[in-house]
């Protein structure tokens, strides 16, 4: 039987804050680079995460979409716990940002290829249309950016996107679950055929100061960060801390631990012994091998449970919501 609530953490903290400040030089000079394309672009797709919509969404882009029209993509909703009320919640909250194209999307989804098709292109010709195109007026094609922090969807919105519309199929943009992958803004990529348009894509690029723990943790527990930087104990520990608070004890069914608990050690302890995920160390007092529990894989399996889906739906910017 799970903890009552007031035995499990109120807070989570950080062994070093130096953990969440990262900034590669390739996401420096693709900030750069992106500045200087913005006079051929006609519009702004960004790309987030559905279950943290608030949370790591680059201060600085806010200079980029006050110059052209912005369309925001919320992915990975399969993930989110956003029923219909809550995704109005969001897009309220966000209307006072001034960010009103707002959509919902899980782009993995073979279904969101049609609807990419007949919602999301036509809304980003209308809002072009709809705004001064400066030196681009008259054009018959369209210049489309796409921008985002990492691993929220970008490269799978290109590719969708392509998929849909155009009869050389193909992926055009890499794709996969690391943190940064893209590491160059892209030559254009044509996504639709009649009219013309094309698809800038470009690193997911990130501030280089993260404001608070919370919302390192949680661009971290969604891929946001690469794990190695935060190091996989510390995600699962924040994610332990998320379930206990959001009285989600599911990895107790998963993992087949007894009981709720707040200590990530006898979590990982108990994962890894399971899953036979051991390291022979070496004790030199009597020249002899002991085993003992790899935290590592054990935090990497924990990670995984939540990334795919199996520890049920969340949503972890509630707080931010009002």
């Amino acid at each position: 039987m799970a903890q009552v609530a007031g035995m499990f953490r109120q807070a989570f903290t950080l062994p070093s804050k130096d953990i969440l400040r990262w900034f590669p030089g390739h996401m420096y000079k693709g900030m750069e680079r992106i500045q200087a394309t913005l006079k051929d672009i006609d519009c702004v797709i960004e790309v987030h995460d559905s279950r943290i919509p608030f949370s790591g969404r680059n201060p600085r882009f806010r200079d980029i979409l006050r110059l052209r029209p912005h369309v925001l993509l919320l992915n990975k909703l399969d993930l989110a716990d956003l029923d219909t009320s809550r995704q109005s919640l969001v897009k309220t909250r966000l209307s006072s940002e001034g960010i009103d194209s707002v959509y919902f999307t899980d782009l993995r989804q073979f279904q969101q290829s049609k609807f990419l098709k007949s919602e999301i292109l036509p809304a980003i010709i209308n809002l072009t249309e709809s705004r001064p195109r400066f030196s681009r007026k008259g054009l018959n094609e369209y210049n489309i950016m796409v921008i985002g922090v990492p691993n929220v969807g970008k490269s799978t919105f290109i590719n969708t996107v392509r998929w849909a519309n155009i009869k050389r199929k193909g992926r055009a943009a890499a794709v996969g679950a690391e943190a940064g992958i893209t590491k160059s803004v892209a030559n254009k990529i044509k996504v639709n055929a009649d009219p013309p348009v094309y698809i800038i894509d470009t690193p997911g690029i990130f501030t280089p100061q993260i404001p608070d723990v919370e919302t390192g943790m949680r661009l971290a527990l969604c891929a946001c960060l690469p794990d190695c930087l935060v190091e996989e104990e510390t995600i699962a520990d924040y994610l332990l801390f998320r379930m206990n608070k959001m009285r989600n004890f599911a990895y107790t069914e998963v993992f087949g631990i007894p009981k709720a608990t707040d200590n990530i050690l006898d979590v990982l302890a108990h994962i890894a012994i399971k899953n036979k995920k051991v390291l022979k160390v070496r004790d030199f007092s009597n020249n002899s091998y002991k085993l003992r529990p790899d935290f590592k894989e054990a935090g990497k399996l924990m990670i995984r449970a939540y990334r795919d889906g199996t520890f049920g739906r969340t949503f972890l910017d509630e707080d931010r919501l009002n």
